[in-house]
């Protein structure tokens, strides 16, 4: 019965955000409620689960999230992201331009959201292209794959950060362990993969897209851009401080640490929630105030930014209601019953689950969450590494992206695609990021 309940749980939310569109935050705190009456719990305790599991998972990455999107706004309007992207295409040349996006695109990605960053860097590449004089599609998987890496692996992202909450994983490992398996992942799934797609959809390489849609764009000056080195610590100054201190717990004992104000206060810093307010602050100066920008204006910026990240922060709580419900209702703890003794690799297993959720549902975030309220059951008292589990989760949540995603129809039609072009070019690489971030994960826990 559980698993039917599950199922009939999600296909409820499938009909009422697609069939009758409602918002996913409102069908996902329905569908939560729903889901509990149907498991048997009392009715008393059923909107304490469904608030528990909302403010326990906004709790703590609502105050990353806020400064994250702050700090990716800041560099953006300042030019930052551009110069990024410019330098690197100086650096490899016009004959390797897939590379010089893909790499832009991974480190622009860090400091901003998926859908922030496409919308960022559609107007970059577009202009790359025309003059390169080639059609923008030949830069379009490379991009993609450098942010959907980003989204999917590191820290402070949506999926990677809520799961490593929900799995009580440490956040620097995950970001480490993240960037040791992204890496050659959008390495493979963007320039390498390009030239697979390039024989599987040629026409789509001819065609010239249009991206009126996001109507005029700011196009900066050398002179109007920061430089290149001040705008690259500014958006991986967060994974800068989170990796030392990860770094350093290989190193340092507890004792060591106690007994040392200084190192109290590296750890105080590196800490995801301190780091991601030091780097905005440093946001603020470096893009803000360094290039005569007044306070209003910045804050100007960094409120924008907050008013477009409402509507995600509820979704996530609405999935973390649900992760919740999974929870409480016993439903995690069956499957858990169901598996044990299988000798399934838990990796396997976190990746699997998201994978199933994220082909049904289209939300890679919604997705990763509700992926934890069945995984947390099934390795509880276990030795598993928890930072790779959050990454499988992430890697699972990842795959497969299609026509229940908001992001294969913008690539559509930013790109004048058709939806055979859009599967064979973005749903493939989505399924191929995926995969290569399972084998990866397995490589890494046969290591370690």
């Amino acid at each position: 019965m559980p698993l039917l309940i599950i199922a009939i749980g999600v296909a409820a939310l499938l009909l009422l955000t697609i069939r009758f569109k409602l918002n996913t935050f409102v069908s996902l705190i329905i569908v939560s409620i729903g889901v509990a009456i149907a498991s048997g719990m009392p009715l008393h305790k059923i909107i304490g689960a469904v608030e528990g599991g909302f403010g326990g998972t906004l709790g703590h990455i609502g105050l990353i999230f806020g400064f994250g999107v702050m700090l990716g706004r800041l560099l953006a309007e300042a030019g930052g992201a551009q110069r990024i992207a410019l330098t690197m295409l100086n650096f490899f040349g016009t004959k390797h331009m897939e590379w010089a996006v893909v790499c832009s695109a991974f480190i622009v990605g860090i400091a901003l959201f998926f859908e922030v960053g496409l919308i960022l860097l559609i107007p970059i590449i577009f202009a790359i292209a025309r003059e390169a004089k080639t059609s923008p599609m030949t830069l379009c998987v490379p991009m993609l794959a450098g942010l959907l890496v980003a989204h999917c692996f590191l820290p402070p992202h949506p999926g990677p950060t809520v799961i490593a909450k929900e799995y009580g994983a440490d956040v620097g490992q995950v970001l480490l362990y993240g960037m040791v398996v992204g890496i050659p992942t959008f390495l493979l799934a963007g320039p390498l993969l390009n030239r697979f797609c390039k024989k599987l959809i040629p026409a789509a390489f001819e065609k010239a897209g249009d991206i009126s849609a996001l109507g005029s764009t700011k196009n900066f000056t050398d002179a109007e851009m920061p430089g290149f080195g001040i705008s690259f610590v500014t958006a991986m100054l967060p994974v800068i401080l989170m990796a030392l201190v990860t770094i350093l717990e290989f190193f340092i004992t507890p004792q060591m640490r106690n007994e040392s104000l200084f190192l109290e206060t590296v750890f105080f810093i590196g800490n995801s929630t301190t780091a991601m307010l030091v780097s905005m602050l440093f946001a603020l100066w470096s893009m803000g105030y360094a290039r005569g920008k007044k306070m209003d204006e910045l804050m100007k910026t960094c409120g924008a930014g907050i008013a477009g990240i409402a509507g995600l922060l509820l979704i996530i709580g609405g999935g973390g209601a649900f992760k919740q419900v999974l929870i409480d209702s016993g439903a995690g703890a069956y499957i858990a019953n169901l598996v044990s003794g299988e000798g399934i690799n838990p990796i396997i297993l976190a990746w699997g689950i998201a994978s199933v959720l994220r082909i049904c549902l289209g939300s890679a975030t919604v997705a990763a969450i509700s992926t934890a309220g069945l995984v947390i059951p099934m390795i509880a008292g276990a030795d598993v590494n928890l930072a790779l589990i959050t990454l499988a989760t992430g890697a699972g949540s990842s795959i497969c992206s299609h026509v229940n995603d908001a992001s294969f129809w913008m690539i559509k039609e930013f790109f004048g695609l058709t939806t055979k072009e859009t599967i064979c070019s973005w749903t493939l690489m989505s399924t191929v990021v995926s995969v290569l971030g399972l084998v990866f994960l397995l490589m890494v826990d046969a290591v370690i």
